[in-house]
């Protein structure tokens, strides 16, 4: 639908030890209300102070995604009567963010398209709900565990350019992507991403809160465009308000009337000074800004001469071009490149992981990618040890050593293509008369027989040859 605009506020969790506006640690002990003090509890009389370092990365944020800055900011107060607010307001940015009028480009089926950024700002995280006995519109009750109160956040609000949830998950995995290159978050940290979608199909728009994941912003917004589309079928139209989404049943509901601005009764913090941004503060946060995604893709692609594909599903993973450099002058560079494109990627995506949460390292794919160099094992072989040494800690030569794998000679691979043409007759005719099929079910005996030791490529060229001399 041309009618379709989205726009995302993005909450992603800063890499930092302590919180925003206190020394308390932002990990560590799991057990409820343990790490707390007077001033994330929200304690009459406590009095917040800045973390420095979450500003540094704030600025470089601000710096990667193309935002003015100003020459000075300040925090303000919103406020809101929610339970897991205990001050009854949120420390965090309005009249003066950190950054205005960015953008991100993205790469959609080839074509470039730029996101605008209307706003970039830090705040704290407010505390954890627990509803106990349902969901949020029909618990019994609610727990609160305030240990994530005050944990520093960066909100990243786009303007309405987004036109499908299939552009939106590309936005946020492109944005955590040059977060992650910043080295100012981590994707395995608890509700480390969180996303409001404001989403209008040609009316009003609706707010769907808290939404967590690439796949859930996706989800949430097609099961919200249906929706709207349905009610205008109806002859009904599309109320603004604010939305809750569940995953488990993958539908939205209603949680109130949409907030405007001016309801939040926003004032500057009076415990907080304004903050000067220096420009020799800026330069020294900002000058030593690394190569990021976009960047890396195409010096890859131009230095390297790998594929666009490859190049950026490399990018993707900011560990994984760490270890791409890392092993990349020792062997040749498409051997290392397509493993780490193909079956590494495969292998961690089937496990839904980042590379930083495998088993994996440089040692272990140097060591694979020479034995397949040297044509000691077969790409599938390689494969299969990926497989076990991504989710275990083993070495890939006693993986090899263990499955038997080792690729078959040009003599053991002539027998063995001469027996599996032998025992299947009625395939070879099947392939003289045109059907390509045949020499796929061919390729899969030898395969088979040779417990994947085969080379692909060799085993087909040498099937094509016996079959037509």
């Amino acid at each position: 639908m041309e009618d379709i605009k989205i726009g995302l506020e993005t909450h992603l969790q800063l890499l930092s030890d302590s919180k925003l506006f206190c020394g308390c640690p932002t990990s560590g002990s799991d057990e409820p209300n343990t790490r707390v003090c007077p001033t994330c509890l929200g304690m009459p009389g406590s009095k917040p102070r800045v973390n420095k370092g979450v500003i540094e990365m704030g600025m470089k944020i601000v710096e990667a995604l193309n935002c003015e800055m100003p020459e000075e900011m300040n925090f303000s107060r919103k406020t809101y009567f929610y339970p897991d607010m205990p001050k009854n307001f949120q420390t965090t940015q309005f009249a003066i963010p950190l950054g205005r009028n960015g953008e991100l480009t993205l790469d959609l089926d080839g074509e470039e398209r730029t996101v605008r950024i209307k706003r970039v700002h830090l705040e704290e995280d407010p505390g954890k709900l627990r509803h106990v006995g349902g969901e949020i519109t029909s618990a019994d009750h609610v727990l609160i565990d305030y240990n994530r109160s005050g944990v520093p956040l960066c909100e990243i609000v786009t303007k309405p350019d987004l036109r499908s949830p299939k552009e939106a998950r590309i936005f946020l995995k492109k944005l955590t992507e040059v977060f992650e290159y910043l080295e100012v978050y981590d994707s395995s940290s608890e509700a480390s991403l969180r996303s409001d979608a404001n989403i209008s199909t040609g009316g009003e728009r609706a707010e769907v809160k808290n939404i967590t994941g690439f796949s859930g912003v996706e989800k949430a917004l097609r099961y919200e465009i249906k929706r709207q589309e349905n009610l205008r079928k109806r002859g009904k139209d599309v109320k603004r308000e604010t939305r809750a989404y569940n995953e488990e049943s993958g539908v939205t509901k209603s949680l109130r009337e949409k907030e405007f601005e001016e309801e939040y009764g926003y004032i500057f913090e009076p415990d907080l000074t304004r903050i000067e941004l220096t420009e020799n503060w800026v330069e020294e946060c900002t000058q030593d800004l690394p190569e990021l995604p976009h960047e890396k893709k195409k010096r890859y692609v131009k230095e390297y001469k790998v594929s666009e594909e490859v190049a950026e599903t490399i990018c993707s993973d900011f560990d994984m071009t760490k270890v791409f450099e890392k092993i990349l002058d020792k062997l040749n560079v498409e051997t290392v490149s397509n493993l780490l494109a193909g079956p590494v990627k495969k292998v961690l995506n089937y496990h839904d992981m980042r590379f930083s949460e495998s088993k994996l390292n440089a040692d272990k794919l140097l060591k694979t990618a020479e034995m397949l160099e040297n044509e000691e094992i077969t790409e599938r072989n390689a494969e299969m040890i990926i497989r076990r040494i991504a989710v275990n800690d083993e070495r890939p030569e006693n993986v090899k050593e263990e499955k038997g794998f080792g690729k078959t000679s040009s003599g053991e691979l002539e027998d063995l293509v001469d027996k599996i043409l032998e025992k299947n007759k009625e395939a070879v005719e099947d392939y003289k008369d045109g059907k390509e099929e045949a020499l796929n079910h061919l390729m899969g005996q030898v395969m088979q027989e040779s417990d994947g030791n085969a080379d692909p490529q060799e085993t087909r060229e040498l099937l094509k040859k016996r079959i037509e001399r």
